[in-house]
């Protein structure tokens, strides 16, 4: 059968008398073709250092999201359209005609936690480093390195939110758009350059665009503290695979766990469950977590106008880490 017979080979004469022997061209063909295996086609695709992996790209459209779902509350509330909003309160509710507990500014996770919020996102932070098992077994180089990233989001909430060589940067874009500090005659209180300052003096803040400050802390508060605590528990867990990658020295493209101790690369699952691998100093920072996102999207529904929060919204963004 032709299926059966064997290709013909032929001897060709050369001038030395030596025979060379011509294969035909398809065994030639069929043997080059097929690409030897090489290094690179094992190699795993690695993600660009520099930008979110796809689990954060969720988490901070968490963030748009809530804005979002509270703009359009408070555009269908009866009560929002029916009281006109008052940039002195930043909300549409005088006090006595708030819909909501939680439009009032008095309200108890107001006072004692959003004004207060740095404190609870520091020692969040300092009690997860301190208490966890997945980060107090690391070396002194990667401790140095966390609070290096706590103080470097610490001076960008300062320079925005307390001080930037003189007032913060919100009571900066607030003047620089017309904002000023007035008494109740409308009579300018000069040389009054920050929001707290003009309240101290018995003015009011009136007539700028106000960067909301409970927005830009709340979002970057809490981004900074699942950064810290959620990929110490997604490798913890091994719920979910860890995308992250790093930039080695040599210019190559690995995997995060590479900066883990060679002596604790196998060693990494605490627990199976995800409660339990949190620690207590993950629960802790899941409750600030928590707070945090349920009053960004009371702010959100209740306070300033949709500019204002979505520039607000942007700020955070704009720190170093």
């Amino acid at each position: 059968m032709v299926g059966n017979a064997s290709p013909t080979v032929r001897r060709r004469p050369t001038s030395q008398g030596a025979d060379i022997l011509d294969f035909p061209s398809s065994i030639n063909s069929s043997s080059s073709s097929s690409p030897a295996p090489t290094a690179m086609s094992s190699r795993p695709v690695r993600s660009p250092p520099h930008l979110p992996t796809r689990i954060e790209l969720l988490v901070l459209g968490l963030y748009p999201a809530l804005l979002l779902f509270g703009a359009l509350f408070s555009f269908v509330s009866p009560e929002t359209r029916a009281s006109p909003y008052d940039p002195v309160r930043q909300s549409h509710y005088p006090p006595e005609k708030a819909p909501s507990y939680f439009a009032r500014k008095d309200n108890i996770l107001n006072v004692f936690f959003v004004k207060r919020g740095w404190a609870w996102v520091t020692i969040a932070f300092f009690v997860f480093w301190a208490t966890h098992p997945a980060v107090t077994r690391k070396d002194w180089g990667s401790r140095i390195k966390a609070v290096m990233r706590w103080a470097s989001v610490t001076t960008w909430w300062i320079f925005v939110t307390q001080w930037f060589f003189g007032p913060g940067l919100v009571d900066r874009g607030f003047m620089l758009t017309g904002g000023r500090c007035e008494r109740e005659i409308g009579e300018l209180i000069a040389e009054v350059f920050s929001a707290s300052a003009c309240k101290a003096s018995g003015g009011k803040w009136k007539g700028g665009h106000d960067i909301s400050g409970h927005v830009f802390l709340l979002v970057l508060g809490s981004y900074f503290l699942i950064q810290e605590v959620g990929w110490v528990v997604v490798r913890s867990t091994k719920a979910v695979e860890d995308e992250r990658c790093v930039l080695m020295d040599d210019g190559a493209i690995k995997s995060a766990a590479v900066e883990a101790p060679p002596d604790k690369r196998e060693d990494m699952q605490v627990s199976t469950n995800v409660f339990e691998a949190l620690a207590f100093g993950g629960k802790f920072a899941a409750v600030v977590i928590g707070l945090s996102v349920w009053m960004l999207l009371m702010t959100a529904i209740y306070f300033h106008t949709w500019f204002e929060k979505v520039s607000s919204l942007l700020t955070p963004f704009l720190s170093p880490v």
